[in-house]
């Protein structure tokens, strides 16, 4: 049984269908066959042959190549495409009338509707998207609080009186959070058949252990874990800790949490203040905090994700997290190195 391409053409892929008709027309203008005995090799029509001298005689061996069909006119315009783009990256739904903050393929589709009177699927959208080398990503959260005016000021004017003074008394900044991790927290995604949504079996139990952890931007990590809830005698004794065996005066940025900002705290650091000292973050500001990013490392990426039976459970999952990220200085660097924690990397 012979092969459906010897009597369909069509069949024949475009780029093996250029070189057959090239060699074809070479053999009659260059080898001197005639388009007879072509036609009789290649099981050719005359009107074939003849169309690809034309086109040969006409625009060289280029103009035997498979012309494209053009195709149906596309819907999303050009002038659309710059709208998409202006729209995702300088308004949010809320500015459009919808009751949240991020956009989706549906919500955009909807407004080509209104504005253009163009119906797309999501699927269209998103191409168009990927297109503008625009991706689906998880968004920075900023407080409707925050002060912008004085976030600008701590991150030019103020950080760099900061780092100068660190390195006039020869110290180590290091930034300073707080988190608490709960045996209740769960993150991600596995994979499932469409429609049944999958099940997976975790502790219903209650239990929490708070964490204190401070990074340098050279890489280092000290941490605390406890069961009491963090106060001033709490964050006393971590100061304690870090203070240990330290060459060097320890400049801390925090955020504005009471205990930060209690007597006693201040009192403590001002005897120590050789030693130690703390500078404060703008209120309503996490994004600026590169130590932020440890919770992420920990929590969503790892403690969220493993079947954790209980608090010992917790507790032990936990040391395992944050032991080999103090080895991984890369790592801990890299959080200086994000858009919005650049300001605190030191060169």
């Amino acid at each position: 049984m012979k092969p459906a391409w010897l009597s369909d053409a069509r069949l024949i892929p475009d780029e093996v269908i250029d070189y057959l008709r090239k060699i074809a027309v070479h053999a009659v203008e260059e080898n001197g066959y005639s388009p007879e005995d072509v036609i009789k090799i290649f099981g050719l029509s005359r009107s074939t042959i003849y169309e690809w001298l034309k086109r040969f005689r006409a625009y060289g061996y280029p103009g035997l190549d498979t012309k494209k069909a053009p195709g149906a006119e596309a819907l999303v315009t050009e002038e659309m495409q710059a709208w998409l783009k202006r729209t995702v990256l300088e308004s949010t739904p809320e500015d459009f009338g919808y009751d949240t903050t991020l956009w989706t393929r549906e919500l955009l589709a909807q407004q080509l509707v209104e504005r253009f009177g163009v119906h797309v699927v999501a699927a269209t959208i998103n191409q168009h998207l990927h297109k503008l080398n625009l991706t689906y990503q998880k968004p920075v959260l900023i407080p409707r609080e925050q002060d912008p005016a004085a976030v600008e000021h701590f991150v030019n004017e103020e950080f760099p009186k900061i780092q100068h003074f660190a390195n006039k008394i020869q110290a180590d900044i290091g930034f300073e959070d707080e988190a608490g991790i709960d045996l209740r927290e769960r993150s991600g995604k596995t994979w499932s058949a469409r429609g049944v949504r999958p099940e997976v079996f975790v502790t219903g139990k209650r239990g929490r252990l708070n964490v204190l952890c401070v990074i340098t931007a050279q890489g280092e990590l000290r941490y605390h874990v406890t069961e009491k809830s963090i106060a001033s005698k709490e964050y006393i004794h971590f100061l304690k800790q870090l203070m240990e065996k330290r060459t060097r005066p320890l400049i801390l940025i925090v955020d504005r949490a009471p205990f930060h900002l209690s007597r006693m705290v201040r009192e403590f650091v001002c005897k120590h203040r050789h030693q130690i000292r703390l500078h404060y973050l703008p209120t309503y500001s996490p994004e600026r905090n590169p130590d932020e990013h440890v919770w992420e490392e920990i929590k969503d990426r790892q403690l969220c994700r493993q079947p954790i039976k209980n608090k010992r459970d917790l507790k032990k999952r936990l040391h395992s997290a944050l032991k080999p990220l103090q080895h991984r200085t890369e790592r801990v660097i890299s959080f200086f190195h994000l858009p919005e924690t650049r300001y605190a990397a030191q060169f």
